[in-house]
Parts: structure tokens; C-alpha cells; sequence
């Protein structure tokens, strides 16, 4: 078995935001989305950096200091490629925040993957 903590922050963040995509897929398809054009578009407001930002935001006290750490770490990273849409500080929490779920989801973690999902992203689901 890998010692997760030897994982990088980066193919953590890699792991997460794939994760993420697969969580905001799943929700749009089970409230009865269908067509991709308007799929796309409510993806949209779950995985920019300013959205995931914004998530961050709203869980970020209720980290568990493993989660922390793997926030810190990745957001740390020295290679990130800022969006123009976003600031740096969006982006490096965007980053933190797929790290997070990366790490949930290597840990077999979907309890706590989904618990964060819904708090993150309370605004948006409602």
C-alpha cells in the first residue's frame, strides 16, 4: 500500500479535480440535466477556480489537519498556471481544495468526500 503522504501535492490536486468533475457530474445528472450544451454550462459553476475558490472558503474550518496540510502543500505548489480569470489566491485555493479531494479519495473516504462536497457547495445545489 502507497503511503499517501508521500504523494505529491500536485497529482493529488490532478486526482481531485477529477474527482470534483465526477461529484458535479453525478449531481447535475440526477437532477435531471440532459443535454450536454446545458450540462457544460452548470459545470461551470461548480470547477472554475473562482467557484472552487469560494468552496474552499466555505469549508475550510472544518478541515481536519491532515486535510490542512494537504491544502497547504498544494497550494504551495510552485507550478501553477494562473487563469486570467482568476486571481492568484483563487487559484492556489482551487488548487488546495482538489488536493483535498484527492486525498479523500485515495483514503476511500466518500463519507467525507460527500459531506464536504455538500457543504462547499451548499449555495450552488440548493
Amino acid at each position: 500500500m502507497i503511503d499517501i503522504s508521500q504523494i505529491s501535492a500536485q497529482a493529488l490536486a490532478y486526482l481531485g479535480d477529477a474527482v470534483i468533475e465526477l461529484m458535479v457530474r453525478e449531481h447535475l445528472i440526477l437532477k435531471g440535466y440532459e443535454k450536454s450544451g446545458r450540462l457544460n454550462a452548470e459545470a461551470r459553476k461548480f470547477v472554475t477556480a473562482v467557484a472552487q475558490n469560494k468552496a474552499y472558503l466555505a469549508i475550510e474550518n472544518l478541515l481536519t489537519e491532515q486535510e490542512c496540510d494537504v491544502f497547504r502543500r498544494a497550494k504551495n505548489s510552485s507550478h501553477l498556471n494562473i487563469p486570467k480569470s482568476a486571481s492568484a489566491l483563487e487559484y492556489k485555493n482551487a488548487t488546495g481544495l482538489e488536493a483535498i479531494f484527492g486525498l479523500l479519495q485515495l483514503k476511500k473516504d466518500t463519507e467525507r468526500l460527500r459531506e464536504l462536497f455538500a457543504i462547499a457547495y451548499k449555495d450552488i445545489l440548493e
